[in-house]
């Protein structure tokens, strides 16, 4: 079994910011994989279930804010009988421009709040996680404000296509597992080219 948790904050204040964009991905993965999401109070999450070639796969938006995500990530963890090398984070990601995702098999919390109540929570680093570029804000912009913006009309298209990317990168993860994935997916500039 194969857990895919993207993070973000829940209500409708939320829906569409940049710090939102692994819930984006989650709701993507679900069409892709015709998976119903439903909210299920047991593991503080909406989820799905599906499955891809022979292995089953959970679907995941914590609904506690996301500096609490790791309390419903060791829920999930618990109630699926998942281990953390099965489990894959999809994030936003202050630096990485907009464009750009990056795969990794484990590492820090790299200032994210809610990767970091996730490692604090599992009591380990050692998980996948697929950061999505955002971009630094712009000027003197508050970076704890700007992760709480909108796309602009001009980004969108560019999101749109990352999206698209980060459900393949997931779905790669899913069969061919990191290592494969990341040599596919972590090159610079490997959206504009396709």
């Amino acid at each position: 079994m194969k857990l895919i948790v993207g993070l973000g904050n829940p209500g409708l204040i939320y829906a569409g910011s940049r710090h939102n964009i692994g819930f984006s991905v989650i709701k993507s993965l679900a069409r892709s994989l015709k998976s119903v999401l439903k909210r299920d109070r047991s593991v503080f999450s909406i989820t799905g279930a599906s499955s891809l070639g022979r292995h089953g796969i959970i679907l995941a938006m914590p609904q506690a804010f996301m500096n609490l995500s790791g309390i419903a990530v060791k829920a999930l963890l618990k109630k699926y009988r998942v281990t953390p090398e099965n489990l894959l984070v999809v994030c936003d990601d202050l630096d990485l421009e907009p464009g750009r995702i990056k795969l990794r098999p484990f590492g820090t919390s790299g200032g994210h709040r809610g990767l970091e109540s996730i490692i604090e929570q599992i009591g380990t680093r050692e998980f996948s996680r697929l950061r999505i570029g955002i971009g630094r804000p712009p000027g003197s912009t508050d970076a704890a404000r700007y992760v709480l913006t909108g796309f602009s009309r001009r980004e969108k298209p560019l999101i749109d296509e990352v999206k698209e990317r980060a459900v393949a990168c997931a779905l790669s993860w899913v069969e061919k597992g990191t290592e494969e994935t990341m040599n596919m997916f972590n090159v610079k500039g490997a959206l504009k080219n396709e």
